[in-house]
């Protein structure tokens, strides 16, 4: 589907930015799925790694055609100079089918709010399309992992007998007085975050491993350790109501590899959009849990990868790894 040269709107800024940061995530997808699928045993998580590639593959193309057809500089994203084929597999079958499952969520969101922004007709059609496409593997994976075994799910509470008001200001408290149990919304927030953070702290684990870099070694490094911190702070929240956090630490589903599949460049960037990814869940967690010490915990964890995103851009920035995103122009400058 290329964009209609009949159609004289122009692309506002939502859905230009859309679009680009769409040929970024599935360019990179692209790299790690080929790796992948050098060194996937099982052949039912294959099929669900070849159905991703077809997808972000089709995506490439489509996006390529509204870009040259808008007049717009093709972005540069990912290309085969950011994957190394020949490199033997950093993670098992497991991490694959876990990361399958998160980026079905992830995307399942963005294709989401895209859809909500965009306007023009043909923009629709291809957020529309790919939405539809997500919601079709994000269900053919869960099958799998439940056929596994390997799909955990959320945990239970008591059905209520009745229904009832808050009748006090102690549905509040978190730090001091009687502490009410979790709600549901909070409960589920919580363990989303365990499991992201025991994903996460399983990749950057691996990233350490391998990248080139001496500076984004240690970056991988700092970062292992404040996922595996983030992840027994979420857990002990959740097990301090006797519930069980359904998160399985993952780093041993870990290659011994010190041979790079990926560039810097890459690592670096899909490890900085998994914590904006992350901040904005915390952000939407942090609204629906009125429970104050919560609130506070959120915060403080926020300000913490902040500070941690903060110094990748700094590296991205330095190593000339970062594309520029579409920008307003700089109308100081331009009276210059």
């Amino acid at each position: 589907m290329a964009a209609n040269d009949n159609y004289s709107e122009e692309l506002t800024v939502a859905e230009i930015s859309a679009l680009w940061t769409s040929y970024q995530n599935d360019t990179m997808m692209i790299c790690g799925l080929r790796h992948f699928l050098q060194n996937v045993d099982d052949p039912q998580i294959r099929i669900i790694l070849e159905k991703l590639l077809a997808i972000s593959e089709e995506h490439q193309i489509t996006l390529t055609e509204i870009f040259t057809a808008e007049g717009y500089p093709v972005p540069i994203g990912f290309t085969e100079n950011d994957v190394h084929l020949d490199a033997p597999r950093l993670f098992s079958d497991r991490i694959y089918l876990e990361l399958m499952l998160n980026v079905a969520n992830f995307n399942l969101a963005i294709y989401g709010l895209a859809l909500s922004q965009v306007e023009r007709d043909d923009i629709i059609s291809f957020y529309s399309t790919a939405l539809d496409e997500t919601q079709k593997l994000n269900k053919l994976t869960k099958a799998n992992a439940k056929e596994k075994g390997l799909y955990i799910r959320y945990p239970q509470i008591p059905k209520a007998k009745q229904t009832e008001f808050v009748t006090n200001d102690s549905f509040l408290t978190g730090w001091f007085g009687e502490r009410r149990p979790l709600l549901g919304v909070e409960i589920t927030a919580l363990v989303l975050n365990t499991r992201r953070n025991a994903l996460g702290q399983a990749l950057v684990a691996g990233f350490a491993q391998v990248a080139n870099s001496k500076e984004v070694r240690k970056y991988f490094e700092k970062g292992r350790d404040i996922a595996g911190k983030q992840l027994e702070i979420f857990s002990s929240i959740i097990k301090d109501d006797y519930i069980d956090d359904g998160a399985r630490i993952l780093t041993s589903e870990v290659t011994n590899s010190t041979v790079s599949p990926f560039s810097d460049k890459l690592m670096m960037t899909l490890v900085t959009t998994l914590i904006a990814s992350g901040m904005g869940q915390y952000g939407t967690s942090m609204s629906i849990s009125p429970r104050h010490d919560l609130g506070v915990h959120y915060t403080r964890l926020i300000a913490e990868i902040a500070k941690y995103s903060n110094k990748g851009a700094t590296i991205l920035i330095d190593n000339g790894w970062m594309e520029q995103p579409p920008i307003a122009a700089d109308r100081k400058d331009l009276a210059k």
